[in-house]
């Protein structure tokens, strides 16, 4: 139904030329930028009916346990059966947060929500068999758990905006007898809060992408990214980053990369890039945290992907 709005809109409302560079970018905007406040609307307001039930005592309980490294873990793993979008884990991540959740911990389910779930595991075994789709889920896992754990050693709560912490760990209002309608305002006011915030980043984040998918070539990461040369992996990381998909979505332009002679550790790195690493995802994250912290997030993340590409070429040399 979006894809119909968004062609409506492009090439009915605004009469643009069906094919041109101009109208591809304006359709991807309008599409994605409706599909991303949707998602954020769902998923917020579901998330705040959720919380209205559990005690943030018994969230941090869960996830912050009481051996080393385990809370990573556990975060880390229920990001793959929380199969969001970078985008949309990002109210999970500030819920988790304002839990009382280690920041840590946290970011280990912010980078393995959008890269690992059930949809791009079965799509991966399908084209590219058990071996490829094992790799990527065990490397995704361990970029989520040392990711985690390298930012909770670095101690940058500060880095995180105040009102990140306002009312933390307690939720006064939140109690088995309230109302369905009690919950149900709750919801919709905190979702109306978060969308206030982040919804101009989206629309400059989604307008970054929509330019590149309209005017970059599609075979430009084949033509610069392809073959063994040593900067492949990197390279294809980068591009990634602007672009915005689920991994689901973004699994049969790998299909097509590998087609067209890209190595396979390259062609995931795209992919991981892509997922974990959407700018979309960098502008939401702005209206919680400072620029450093990003800078930091992407960095030690982005360093985690490019070990991983450049070790599955090696692998599959």
């Amino acid at each position: 139904m979006l894809a119909v709005v968004a062609d409506w809109v492009t090439y009915s409302l605004l009469s643009l030329t069906p094919h041109s560079l101009f109208a591809g970018a304006v359709n991807f905007f309008i599409y994605d930028s409706l599909k991303i406040v949707l998602l954020l609307m769902i998923i917020i307001f579901a998330i705040s009916i959720v919380r209205s039930f559990l005690p943030p005592e018994k969230i941090r309980s869960i996830l912050s346990h009481e051996k080393q490294y385990t809370g990573n873990l556990l975060a880390a793993l229920l990001g793959i059966v929380t199969p969001f979008c970078s985008c949309s884990a990002v109210p999970l991540f500030l819920g988790f947060l304002r839990a009382g959740i280690p920041l840590g911990v946290t970011f280990s389910f912010l980078v393995a929500s959008p890269m690992i779930n059930e949809v791009a595991l079965v799509l991966l075994v399908g084209l590219f068999g058990w071996r490829i789709a094992l790799l990527y889920v065990v490397s995704g896992l361990a970029i989520a758990i040392v990711s985690g754990i390298v930012i909770g050693k670095l101690r940058v709560e500060n880095l995180l905006k105040d009102f990140v912490f306002a009312n933390k760990g307690a939720a006064p209002e939140f109690s088995r007898d309230m109302s369905w309608n009690d919950r149900i305002q709750y919801a919709r006011g905190y979702t109306l809060e978060i969308l206030k915030k982040v919804w101009l980043y989206i629309l400059f984040g989604v307008g970054v992408g929509a330019w590149i998918h309209g005017y970059v070539p599609a075979n430009f990461l084949a033509a610069y990214a392809g073959g063994s040369t040593w900067y492949a992996v990197p390279l294809a990381t980068l591009i990634g980053i602007p672009l915005y998909s689920n991994a689901a979505g973004v699994i049969p332009l790998v299909s097509a990369l590998t087609e067209k002679g890209v190595a396979m550790g390259t062609t995931l790195s795209f992919m991981m890039a892509v997922t974990a690493l959407s700018l979309p995802e960098f502008m939401i994250l702005k209206t919680v945290m400072k620029t450093k912290l990003i800078v930091l997030f992407a960095g030690i993340v982005g360093l985690g992907i490019m070990f991983t590409g450049y070790m599955f070429n090696l692998i599959l040399k």
